[in-house]
């Protein structure tokens, strides 16, 4: 898995930005939207799950490139906003929402997408005659670990397929048009099968009891290669077994100018981001090795709450006569047991001091991060295509931490 950072660039940013510390490639992350934009034979409109990373110099690339936008709360509509995208370009998928929420995008002309029976009750009653989407569960589910699968029998997402006569009875008594349906099955899978089948039960589902609608989004969770050696998703395979299905469909269907949508939201950022950090202690505590870092789990959660798997690099810099080989334990600097970036992981030969790069950053990653322990959140910077380098969030200071207090 090659970096896009070289020890003299991560050097100089870290004088710069401090450690730890996230740095962005713009050439990759153009280059993954550009790859969206282009598969599927234009078939699925590509769009943005926003939650995957908020950075706003990112949302301005990201639109730039043609993406449309999935949101999951008002603030990241607030933040869309910003970053330029229109109301029209925003699709706010909500789940158990109040309906001070549901106002909030519906005064924007933000289309929303309900995914229980009731939250369509409340719909209706606060906007009666309204444009409304409905999220089904389609029975089927597939991510990298079980707190993010959102289909199948044993997630809170969506409306069970077969409770398709309660959302005609409801859409009736609110006199609600439903102009699209949508699913997601879960995040990070690389197969095309669990997607394709997922797909053609929710289409199945539409052109039997949901005429007239105006799209059909078939969710994301579209995956990265995180490990050395790991396979890309196959595009092309995607595109081959769905294409038939989405053309079937379209040749079946009343409303022949039905388009169709995904939400690749980790595929568009993840590859895109590093996060640069130093070594700050090497020891053994009964025949175990650590290798302590500045990179606690409030700067990336993902491997505590998912036991998540990031390559981690050695870049080198450390001057100490402390060295370590083999089989290490990768640790943060949090007061937890399970601050673990890595277990049992062999990543070369060790010394205090040296520059590490925890690859494979770009997704979840500062979106999830935390002010625990009074940690400050790092800076963020951007590598743009000529090779210039720029601050696109600033790192915290104290007194960050005091500004809501009253």
């Amino acid at each position: 898995m090659k970096s896009f950072i070289d020890y003299s660039t991560a050097e100089k940013i870290m004088k710069e930005y401090g450690s730890p510390v996230f740095v962005y490639s713009e050439k990759i992350l153009r280059e993954r939207c550009r790859e969206l934009m282009t598969a599927f034979g234009g078939k699925l409109q590509p769009s943005y799950s926003v939650k995957a990373n908020t950075n706003l110099s990112l949302l301005r690339i990201i639109h730039q490139e043609g993406l449309k936008a999935d949101s999951m709360s008002p603030g990241e509509i607030y933040l869309l906003e910003k970053a330029g995208f229109k109301p029209k370009e925003i699709f706010y998928i909500s789940n158990n929402v109040s309906p001070e929420e549901m106002q909030f995008a519906i005064n924007r002309g933000i289309l929303v997408s309900v995914d229980s029976l009731s939250q369509l009750e409340q719909y209706g009653q606060i906007n009666q005659g309204g444009e409304v989407a409905v999220r089904f569960n389609p029975g089927i589910g597939a991510g990298h670990n079980k707190k993010v699968i959102t289909g199948g029998e044993k997630t809170k997402f969506g409306i069970q397929a077969e409770f398709w006569p309660e959302v005609l009875v409801l859409l009736e008594k609110y006199n609600l048009k439903l102009v699209g349906v949508n699913q997601h099955i879960g995040s990070l899978f690389l197969e095309a099968g669990p997607y394709v089948e997922a797909a053609e039960n929710l289409l199945n589902l539409v052109e039997a009891h949901f005429p007239g609608v105006d799209f059909v989004d078939f969710g994301g969770g579209f995956g990265v290669p995180y490990k050395e050696g790991e396979s890309r998703l196959d595009f092309k395979e995607l595109t081959d077994l769905i294409s038939p299905v989405l053309d079937n469909f379209v040749k079946n269907y009343d409303n022949k100018k039905v388009h169709f949508k995904c939400e690749p939201g980790r595929y568009v950022v993840a590859e895109s981001c590093s996060i640069l950090g130093k070594v700050t202690s090497i020891k053994e505590n009964y025949s175990q090795n650590y290798v302590g870092t500045d990179i606690g789990f409030n700067v990336i959660m993902r491997p505590i709450l998912y036991d998540s798997y990031h390559e981690i690099k050695v870049l080198g810099g450390g001057i100490s006569k402390t060295v370590c080989d083999g089989p290490v334990n990768v640790v943060g600097n949090i007061c937890e047991s399970g601050d673990i970036l890595a277990h049992d992981r062999d990543i070369g030969s060790v010394r205090i001091g040296d520059i590490i790069e925890i690859m494979t950053a770009g997704a979840y990653v500062y979106s999830m991060s935390s002010n625990y322990n009074c940690r400050l959140k790092p800076a963020e910077v951007l590598i743009k295509e000529d090779g210039s380098i720029i601050k696109i969030r600033k790192q915290d200071s104290f007194e960050n931490l005091l500004q809501n207090f009253e």
